[in-house]
């Protein structure tokens, strides 16, 4: 998975996360939980504001 897939990092969360309420989530949490999905594979720098915001998004839709 890259930054850009954010309905499969999504999904990936909802299976890695259950219980969490993904409105909670703050950026700083969700990238580290992003980055630590075993089939995450992209570069930490790579990732912004707007990428966690459809990311965050993608969750909560999914949720």
């Amino acid at each position: 998975m890259k930054w850009t897939d954010s309905l499969e990092i999504a999904i990936a969360l909802t299976e890695a996360h259950p219980d969490i309420d993904p409105t909670t989530v703050r950026f700083t949490d969700l990238m580290q939980w992003v980055i630590a999905l075993p089939d995450f594979d992209d570069d930490p720098r790579h990732c912004g504001e707007k990428i966690l915001e459809a990311i965050q998004m993608a969750w909560i839709d999914e949720v």
